[in-house]
């Protein structure tokens, strides 16, 4: 039964995170990676040890951006916050757009990630300002990778463990850091084999909820394999309409090794009651 209640959350947060945005708007390589020559490094097996790279830096801080087109309209919702990469946890503020008259401005919503786990406040719907919402990140279709309206930092990376095919584009400078482009696509279940135990079951679901597991990217890594952006392509069906919504997910990564903080909720402040669907 518990269960059943949690995935009737995920569908309301769903829904009011991502086709509550766009029908408003439409109606409203492993650490330590540098070569010499960058040709002469497989970039398929680099981009699959990417997220271990991630995990020797310990943290950073990232920015997040994630661009919906539904029906000719585009929405963009955008994130900032930081991120423990050893411990899996999270912590971003998320920032919805505003409605297309311009007369409804939205709280920002802030969002604790954590292993099979998203926390959110400022959530609205009826959940009192002062709780948090516990979302099972296994049991959504997205698998978190839309829902949050931020796909986790750590989950951005994990997917590249399923990359398929991929080729090096060159070399460029991202905010002043030299760092190699790469192009390619990734198979969400292959990326759920491969993936940390904490990511395993939510990219298990994202591969199978999405409309095509097959993910499309971008990706740029620096000389010591850490990503520095990477943009993420999605196809994404919701409960509210038949049409396959197109995501773009990006996400930026810099001041690696900070301390990072991040303490989850005690269960006294996560709220208990339903939600309503905006």
């Amino acid at each position: 039964m518990a269960q059943r209640q949690q995935r009737r959350w995920g569908t309301a947060v769903v829904a009011g995170l991502v086709a509550g945005v766009c029908a408003g708007a439409a109606g409203c390589a492993g650490p330590g990676v540098g070569v010499a020559d960058d040709r002469a490094a497989d970039p398929v097996e680099t981009l699959r040890r990417a997220a271990d790279a991630l995990v020797a830096a310990g943290s950073s801080k990232a920015r997040t951006s994630m661009e919906m087109a539904t029906g000719g309209t585009r929405v963009t919702i955008r994130g900032e916050g930081v991120y423990d990469y050893r411990r899996q946890l999270g912590r971003l503020k998320v920032v919805l757009p505003q409605d297309p008259a311009g007369t409804t401005e939205h709280r920002p919503i802030m969002e604790l990630l954590a292993p099979g786990a998203l926390f959110m406040k400022n959530r609205g719907a009826g959940v009192p300002a002062d709780k948090w919402v516990r979302v099972d990140t296994a049991t959504l279709s997205d698998g978190n990778l839309v829902t949050g309206g931020a796909t986790d930092p750590y989950a951005a990376a994990e997917v590249l463990r399923g990359t398929r095919s991929a080729t090096y584009v060159g070399r460029s400078e991202l905010a002043g850091t030299e760092v190699r482009h790469y192009r390619g696509t990734a198979d969400l279940a292959v990326a759920a084999k491969g993936a940390s135990e904490g990511g395993r079951d939510a990219l298990g679901a994202a591969a199978k909820g999405f409309a095509t597991a097959q993910v499309p990217f971008d990706v740029y890594l620096d000389d010591e394999g850490r990503i520095r952006k990477v943009r993420h392509r999605f196809s994404f069906v919701n409960g509210r309409q038949k049409e396959a919504v197109a995501v773009a997910s990006t996400t930026l990564l810099y001041d690696f090794g900070l301390p990072v903080d991040v303490r989850l909720p005690a269960s006294a402040d996560i709220y208990a009651g339903r939600i309503a669907e905006e």
